[in-house]
């Protein structure tokens, strides 16, 4: 068998083939070579926009609330754009759309750069889409700190920009003084911006104005790649190789002293005083107590109710749970078998656990991502005792491969933390400490995904069970599909998988009290709130271009409109069309154009679909665990359109959204003041990647650990002061890898605890005041 130290080597050699020039590219000077900053004299390719001249000024327009562009007389350089972003609008925005577009055909390996001043007394996290003719964007942002002056960058073409290694938030390609902004999510890969039509610079939902000034937008040349860039920058304990910062491990002892010190302050704990045996509010009124959490609101104000008839609201860390904290490596095998998928299964893939590895299928291995691969500067050799830790994808979501290997780190620094007294020893250690954890924290419950291992523990606190409905029904696909297409409700199949899935998570839970409510499934690709027909509907256009006997949605659809209207000439009429009879209609119909009154019907239409959904998973669960909250279903802010919230409505006991902005903006949310029923949060997170080692801060960013903290507070202060919110789960208890979760390459700094699994003392202090007093303060007394 090949050991993996000879892999290793092969690795070496293929990425630094991959890294040479092709015959007709000259080479140029290494990293190494360059005794000063790489940007020192930076080449300029193209001024876009420097706001000197007045017909630039005409080129600037924005939302409203904005103030454009304001000369500054006692700047030598002359005008700069000084922005006030709102925080009466939930997407505060400026756009540079110059009067012809920029043409950066001619230009080959450069990035986009400008200078900016954080002009204001808070930090901004301050967003770039760049966009193309066709409207397509890279968006990307940066947390710049109170006091920010300095040069912002990313790379736009070349192998920075283009190759694809598997991580969300990028490593930065040139050790340089400017600042690299990063992804706001994955790689846009088929975005060709080889023309740029326009820049638009914005805020999301921020709780207080932001200031910034912007200047000099220009495209630069983009420096020698640094030969050591991707190579050996996560070591051992699956931290940043390349960079020191405060909670970096550095020795096995090191990590066993630090989790000697906690385990002593933890016996040592008593919780919050204030808490029934279920996490409720011990000091507030005791109302009916019917053995299960139930909802109820009182003077004015929403809250969950628990078992024992107090006051609760529910905060915690969702996906408390190793089931997707592994990384790919760049190994694969030639072994099929193990990539077989049932149709029977009923866990997804990024959800599966350790998976073993038999020997002979070991023995397959090879390398499949050099780049990968070579990103570590440590792996155990299969006959490691920490070789336990690997595992193996069969699929990925995206990334650099489709499908291979996978390491634990955070498993591994478990095992190194508490040792194994008996097999997976450190994995009830582990299931221990965090329960500890969360009632010294003053958290009242765990949130979504978590691991089943918590429900029958003996040191319970209150959970949300979760389920996937998957399997080989009918799908339909929106423009934008971001997990995955959108089931067909309509499909008998689905609803076999529903209750398949619901009795199994029933079985689990065995109708426990513990158990505060049920979310199924998350995040679907229902369609946008705003934005064009397609954006809006896409997923009815896709049913309504199918046949009846394809497509179950499209029957039912056709069957409504045949109710709705008296013929097809009808139909003609109010959308436009020209269709000689029902059959064209039932084979399959699209459109290009779309009349009112047919944005009405897919409005209807989609509404519908939403119902169905509902209907499906709410009387399934009702029957499974009638005792049990429905939760809802988890929607995103690019998913949420107004017809599946109000679908939802009707079958939902309370309503799920995942809010990853700065904090409930008032203005944004108050439609739920309407809907009047309880809400809760199903994940929001603020992150950084100045002083965690980290590459991503998230999808919130904060310019540091104590930003971090403080924007915290802020957000669940927006939480608790809403009349409708009855919970709100940070989403995530551990930092993802470093090197990128295995099934989509996440890898931000939005754990409370890192790899090694140390507490962050900023952002736990801060919990521990938001948590001190929450009861007291939302009820007031």
């Amino acid at each position: 068998m090949p050991t993996r130290q000879n892999i290793r080597l092969l690795t070496f050699f293929l990425i630094t083939s991959l890294s040479a020039c092709s015959p007709n590219e000259k080479s140029s000077p290494s990293q190494d070579e360059y005794p000063v900053d790489p940007f020192e004299k930076e080449q300029v390719l193209l001024s876009l926009v420097n706001f000197d001249s007045s017909h630039q000024e005409a080129w600037t327009s924005s939302s409203a609330n904005i103030q454009n562009f304001v000369a500054d007389m006692s700047n030598k350089d002359g005008k700069k754009l000084k922005i006030n972003f709102s925080a009466q609008q939930n997407i505060s925005a400026v756009r540079i759309q110059p009067a012809s577009p920029w043409d950066l055909t001619s230009y080959n390996n450069y990035n986009l750069a400008f200078d900016a001043e954080n002009t204001g007394d808070t930090a901004i996290h301050l967003y770039l889409s760049v966009e193309n003719p066709q409207g397509e964007i890279q968006k990307r942002s940066i947390s710049l700190p109170v006091g920010y002056t300095g040069t912002v960058y990313f790379p736009l073409k070349g192998k920075e920009a283009e190759t694809e290694v598997g991580l969300w938030g990028d490593a930065p390609p040139w050790q340089t003084k400017d600042d690299l902004m990063v992804w706001r999510s994955w790689r846009a890969s088929q975005v060709n911006l080889n023309t740029i039509t326009a820049l638009n610079f914005s805020t999301i939902g921020v709780l207080e104005d932001k200031h910034v000034s912007i200047d000099d937008i220009r495209i630069r040349a983009n420096p020698a790649t640094d030969k050591e860039w991707l190579v050996n920058i996560v070591d051992k304990f699956g931290q940043n190789a390349k960079r020191d910062y405060p909670l970096k491990v550095t020795s096995e002892q090191k990590l066993k002293e630090l989790a000697d010190e906690e385990l002593a302050l933890l016996k040592s704990s008593k919780g919050m005083p204030d808490r029934s045996r279920f996490g409720g509010y011990k000091n507030g009124p005791k109302l009916e107590a019917t053995g299960y959490f139930r909802t109820q609101k009182v003077e004015g104000k929403w809250w969950m109710v628990d078992p024992e008839g107090y006051l609760f609201f529910s905060h915690g860390p969702a996906n408390v749970r190793m089931a997707n904290l592994t990384t790919i490596t760049g190994v694969d095998y030639a072994a099929p078998e193990i990539r077989i998928v049932r149709d029977d299964e009923t866990t997804p893939e990024d959800s599966m656990g350790i998976i073993k590895i038999a020997d002979e299928i070991k023995q397959t291995r090879f390398v499949t991502s050099a780049i990968r691969n070579n990103m570590f500067e440590w792996l155990p050799e299969y006959d490691d005792p920490l070789a336990d830790h690997y595992s193996y994808r069969r699929s990925t979501h995206k990334g650099a491969v489709k499908h291979g290997e996978t390491y634990s780190f955070y498993r591994a620094n478990l095992e190194r933390r508490y040792g194994e007294t008996e097999p997976e020893s450190y994995v009830k250690q582990w299931h221990q400490v965090t329960l500890d954890r969360m009632k010294h924290w003053g958290f009242t419950s765990f949130g979504n995904w978590v691991d089943p291992a918590f429900y029958d523990h003996k040191d319970k606190i209150p959970y949300f069970a979760n389920g996937w409905i998957i399997g080989n029904f009918k799908t339909l696909s929106g423009k934008t599909n971001h997990w995955g297409l959108m089931p067909d409700p309509y499909d008998p199949v689905f609803k076999q998988r529903a209750e398949i899935t619901i009795n199994e998570i029933a079985e689990k839970v065995k109708a426990s009290p513990w158990c505060a409510g049920i979310f199924i499934d998350n995040e679907k690709s229902w369609g946008e709130r705003e934005g064009s027909v397609e954006a809006r509907y896409g997923v009815i256009l896709d049913a309504l271009s199918k046949s009846t006997d394809e497509s179950p949605a499209k029957a039912a659809f056709t069957k409504h409109l045949k109710t709705k209207y008296s013929s097809v000439e009808q139909v003609n009429q109010k959308w436009q069309t020209d269709l000689t009879t029902w059959s064209e209609l039932e084979n399959g119909i699209t459109f290009t154009q779309h009349s009112a009154a047919l944005i009405q019907d897919l409005s209807k239409m989609l509404e519908m679909l939403g119902e169905q959904y509902f209907i499906v998973v709410h009387n399934t669960l009702e029957q499974a665990l009638p005792n049990h909250l429905y939760m809802g279903a988890r929607m995103a802010n690019w998913g949420m359109p107004d017809e599946i919230i109000k679908a939802s409505i009707k079958y939902s006991d309370v309503l799920s959204f995942n809010i990853y902005e700065e904090g409930v903006q008032p203005h944004f949310w108050d439609f739920l003041t309407e809907v009047d029923l309880p809400v809760t949060i199903g994940e929001f997170h603020i992150g950084t990647a100045t002083d965690s080692g980290m590459f991503n801060p998230g999808i919130v960013h904060a310019a540091n650990q104590t930003e971090r903290a403080a924007m915290y507070k802020k957000y669940m202060r927006s939480v608790l002061d809403k009349p409708y919110m009855v919970g709100a789960h940070w989403f995530q208890y551990v930092d993802e890898p470093i090197s990128g979760r295995s099934f989509d390459g996440e890898n931000a700094n939005i754990g409370f605890v890192t790899t090694t699994d140390i507490p962050y003392p900023e952002l736990i202090q801060a919990v521990q005041e938001i948590t001190s007093d929450m009861y007291s303060k939302r009820y007031g007394k």
